[in-house]
């Protein structure tokens, strides 16, 4: 398989926007298109889904997942072509370094990088900006997509960049609001949440094929290698996902895993009345916060997750699946398994990465085990009960704590990957097949 990165120089460029038009011009052009995003984004990759229109897209995260583990995950989604989209800007990386940014993992996997450049107030100052960033320390950009810019500005930019910086400018995006996908606080509005998502990405393939040299993307592609996830068991347990539009927060390779060990159901908290017949259930991240009302409406599945909870059932919530747990999310009742409030704030509470030690046993490890995970949150618990998380900024010298257990219910803010964190999936498995 080969691959390439679209990336940029901060958040907010529309490199979302030209990954999916470029993947679903790519797929027009009968390529088979796997599909990857840099960093725990989650809403991303299911417009990565879609504009592949396959199945599933996965994530490369160094510190979620170890850099052992990128080809693994990157053998979980197969095809022709491989485009991975770049996380925030292409050297932002853990705390104030480049560590696990989209560059570094362009670099372990060494694979060229287009970079989606949109001048704002900008002539030629563009050119050094541009030179610094395609010649930073052994830089893989190859190319340059100018966004949001008339044709005699792209002319004008064009004939100075390559004039000045050793790279080819492949085309330009005009600035069509047709395209633009809205945001809300925790990033993109979600693609289940977007009417007319299929014609949006139809339209960007339409402008990437008449505006950017599609077969010279093609040309940059390099090998990329990908490596199998060996020695996973089958285990005789049935597990339920909660999967609609609460809660779609799920990493492509905690499902692969699960997928491949366990029998696995999906199920939705707004909308059924009853659980899948199951011995785990799985309460992933999303935004029950904005959806609280349909799942306060819906009376009989909060007393099943409540009353499956109370009779020694499984359960792990991470993030939204945690706040569904406690007993109320702002005014509205949820599940009452966790005795707690969740409460919004119109801050972030918690953004980046997190280094997790456990301080007694529980459903996901024993004491001192260590775990790697991602906290982005705007809601707050107000729980007082024992904690099971000694949490740390990654790089950074906040601490605060986290994590509750009630019989076999566990709940917390941060998402982890279970491709990194092997060992607590294990442990939620073997404590259900020791029951």
């Amino acid at each position: 398989m080969k691959g390439i990165m679209i990336t940029a120089p901060k958040s907010g460029s529309g490199k979302t926007t030209i990954s999916l038009g470029i993947i679903r011009a790519l797929v027009n052009k009968g390529y088979d298109v796997a599909c990857f995003k840099t960093g725990p984004d989650y809403i991303d990759t299911a417009f990565l889904k879609a504009a592949s229109k396959k199945d599933k897209a996965g994530n490369l995260d160094i510190h979620l997942q170890g850099k052992n583990n990128l080809k693994k995950s990157l053998g979980l989604v197969r095809g022709d072509i491989c485009i991975i989209e770049g996380a925030m800007g292409y050297y932002d990386g853990i705390y104030n370094t480049y560590l696990n940014s989209s560059y570094d993992i362009s670099k372990t996997l060494n694979i060229n990088s287009i970079l989606v450049y949109t001048p704002q107030g900008e002539m030629f100052s563009a050119i050094p900006k541009i030179k610094g960033l395609t010649e930073f320390e052994n830089s893989n950009i190859k190319g340059i997509i100018l966004n949001k810019v008339s044709e005699k500005y792209y002319l004008m930019l064009k004939e100075q960049i390559e004039k000045y910086i050793n790279i080819e400018v492949l085309g330009y995006m005009p600035n069509i609001k047709d395209i633009e996908i809205k945001s809300r606080h925790l990033g993109l509005i979600q693609r289940d949440e977007i009417e007319d998502i299929e014609k949006k990405i139809e339209l960007c393939a339409e402008y990437i094929k008449e505006y950017i040299d599609l077969e010279k993307i093609i040309e940059l592609t390099r090998e990329v290698e990908n490596k199998p996830i060996e020695n996973l068991k089958k285990r005789n347990i049935k597990v339920a996902v909660a999967m609609d539009k609460a809660f779609s927060f799920y990493y492509n390779e905690n499902l692969y895993l699960l997928n491949s060990i366990c029998d696995v159901k999906y199920f939705s908290p707004m909308y059924d009345t009853h659980l899948p017949d199951c011995d785990f259930l799985y309460l992933g991240g999303g935004y029950p916060e904005v959806f609280k009302m349909e799942l306060y409406k819906n009376k009989p599945m909060r007393k099943a997750v409540r009353d499956f909870g109370e009779e020694k059932g499984t359960i792990y919530g991470e993030c939204g699946g945690f706040m569904y747990l406690c007993n109320y999310i702002e005014d509205c009742e949820m599940v009452g398994l966790l005795n707690g409030e969740i409460k919004m704030s119109q801050n972030l509470q918690r953004f980046g990465y997190v280094d997790i030690t456990i301080k007694d046993d529980c459903l996901l490890g024993k004491k001192d085990d260590k775990l790697t995970g991602h906290e982005f949150h705007k809601s707050y618990a107000l729980i007082n009960c024992k904690t099971y998380y000694s949490v740390s900024k990654t790089m950074g010298k906040d601490t605060w704590e986290c994590g509750y257990s009630y019989k076999n219910v566990f709940g917390s803010y941060a998402h982890i990957n279970f491709l990194g964190n092997i060992k607590a999936l294990y442990n939620i498995l073997d404590s259900i097949e020791r029951r």
